[in-house]
């Protein structure tokens, strides 16, 4: 037995439950208790009837549960001047999701390994001016985008919201690839590129296969701030591409007679499902992927 484990042998066994773990997990109890009561409230109202939602027992569980808001909010309810639900909103979403997750990706990959590996005259400027574009304001920039998106025909097209979100996402993209890759031991591409390979065998063959829990918090970031998107979906995206956010939003502001309440917090939920399904189902590979180099400069 060596003189590390001796030690710890002699040594006071610790509690397992001292007052000051009780009080750590008091707090965490109350801050999640804190922060899902919204959530609660969202989820049991959405199962009501509007006539118990008037009550005004916000908390109180449905004394019958019904699905017909749901169905309201995905299906007939009034987004504006047509009544379909928020269903044409998510096909909207989901072509803009992946189309922009994809190419916003893979530019940025590109882009990434290239200030890595690839290092030319004025690189470190170019890089920089990148990552400057990931501190602009939305609303600094988005008058000359509609000009310009206006002058070349795409504005308020499906194209049009695409180049949007991948300009928009190119700068954070770009710096955690880049700073992934800048953690990659150098002797593999110098080994590579005694062996003969060029620029994109490096990168498809080598870097890429490396950079799978990278990849994956890249996506994550991507769809989560895509899919949440409501501003550049309405200026950019057209009537006839507008994502569920905005149909959400039209549901909830533009009600004729009664406001329905569970129908409303239905129509949330719906428009949030996606994002929280990533993140509960992908939450330990993006918390790999931080580890793995997301974080290191």
């Amino acid at each position: 037995m060596t003189q590390k484990e001796n030690a710890v042998a002699r040594g006071r066994k610790p509690k397992k439950m001292s007052p000051a773990r009780y009080g750590l997990y008091g707090l965490l109890i109350i801050s999640a208790a804190f922060f899902l009561t919204p959530l609660y409230v969202m989820i049991v109202t959405s199962l009501k009837t509007l006539d118990e939602v008037r009550l005004g027992k916000l908390f109180a569980l449905p004394s019958t549960i019904t699905f017909d808001a749901w169905i309201k909010a995905w299906s007939t309810a009034c987004t504006g001047v047509t009544c379909e639900g928020i269903s044409p909103g998510f096909v909207n979403s989901v072509q803009i999701t992946v189309i922009s997750v994809i190419i916003s990706v893979m530019l940025g990959a590109v882009n990434g390994y290239a200030l890595s590996f690839w290092r030319y005259r004025g690189a470190n400027v170019l890089f920089g001016i990148l990552v400057m574009g990931a501190f602009v304001p939305f609303q600094a920039v988005i008058y000359p985008l509609i000009v310009f998106q206006r002058e070349i025909g795409i504005f308020g097209s499906l194209a049009g919201i695409v180049m949007v979100h991948c300009i928009f996402g190119m700068p954070i993209i770009t710096l955690i690839f880049r700073n992934y890759f800048s953690s990659l031991p150098e002797e593999l591409f110098k080994a590579a590129r005694i062996d003969g390979a060029g620029f994109w065998q490096i990168f498809l063959r080598i870097m890429m296969p490396m950079s799978v829990p990278i990849t994956a918090v890249a996506v994550i970031l991507q769809t989560t701030g895509i899919w949440n998107d409501y501003l550049l979906g309405l200026v950019f995206g057209g009537r006839d591409n507008q994502p569920m956010t905005v149909q959400l939003n039209n549901i909830v502001t533009t009600s004729y007679g009664v406001r329905e309440y569970n129908v409303n917090m239905a129509a949330t939920i719906l428009t949030a499902a996606v994002p929280l399904a990533i993140y509960f189902l992908s939450g330990r590979f993006f918390v790999k992927g931080i580890a793995a180099g997301a974080v290191k400069g």
